[in-house]
């Protein structure tokens, strides 16, 4: 094999560790985004159930308000009927405090119903804020290992391209041109095996003169329907 291919080999095997880098860099965000996707998605749970909570609360406050004022136009009616001297006024009174005693007792009854739903309220606030505690406890320990991961990434990155640049210098500028851009245009597969006289980029077999000129080794051969550099395969 030619000492020229042979570097370019080497060479495509950093850039492809470059790409797959890169790629995992790219992928960091991403990952941050869905993790705090995963929190503001418990978090918003454990609010609606406080929000459910509070809803029930103001409902009953405003009930026991409504209670509160019945009762107290009760006590002036009964005040009402000490001062009344006249049967029809009293007993008139005495219906008003049965009607009103009456929608207090609607008025209790619907207490109670809220009363019942603020106590089912409590466990689901509970596991709420348990899973919400959970979930971020778990991403802040993956928040931790994402950054370290990403820092290790960047390390790798400093290091494959140092030793990308020297690799690069070694290589012949027309050479290193023309596979620069068939990496980039061929997927990341610039220089590619001829086995059993198939270009193993495009899977075309090679035309005769093409194989005779692989594997006798001694200039850099392209396949000749897909442009890439071809090695003989062992």
């Amino acid at each position: 094999m030619l000492p020229a291919i042979s570097q370019l080999l080497v060479l495509q095997d950093r850039d492809k560790k470059l790409r797959q880098l890169k790629l995992e860099l790219k992928r960091a965000p991403l990952e941050r985004k869905d993790m705090e996707s995963r929190t503001a998605g418990t978090g918003s749970a454990l609010e609606a159930a406080k929000l459910k909570a509070r809803e029930i609360e103001v409902k009953r406050k405003e009930l026991e308000s409504e209670v509160g004022s019945r009762r107290t136009r009760i006590q002036k009616y009964n005040q009402q009927k000490l001062e009344t001297k006249k049967n029809e006024e009293y007993q008139a009174i005495t219906h008003a405090i049965g009607t009103i005693e009456k929608e207090i007792t609607g008025i209790e009854d619907r207490e109670l119903e809220l009363m019942e739903a603020a106590d089912k309220q409590k466990p689901i606030i509970a596991a709420a804020e348990k899973e919400a505690a959970a979930t971020k406890a778990q991403v802040t320990q993956q928040f931790a290992d994402l950054d370290a991961k990403v820092k290790s990434i960047e390390a790798q990155m400093l290091e494959v391209q140092a030793e990308r640049a020297k690799l690069a210098a070694e290589v012949e500028e027309d050479l290193l041109d023309t596979y620069q851009r068939l990496f980039e245009t061929k997927d990341a597969q610039a220089v590619v095996a001829l086995t059993n006289e198939i270009c193993q980029g495009c899977h075309v077999k090679s035309q005769t003169h093409v194989i005779h000129a692989v594997k006798a080794g001694k200039v850099v051969t392209p396949c000749l329907y897909c442009g890439r550099i071809l090695y003989p395969e062992n």
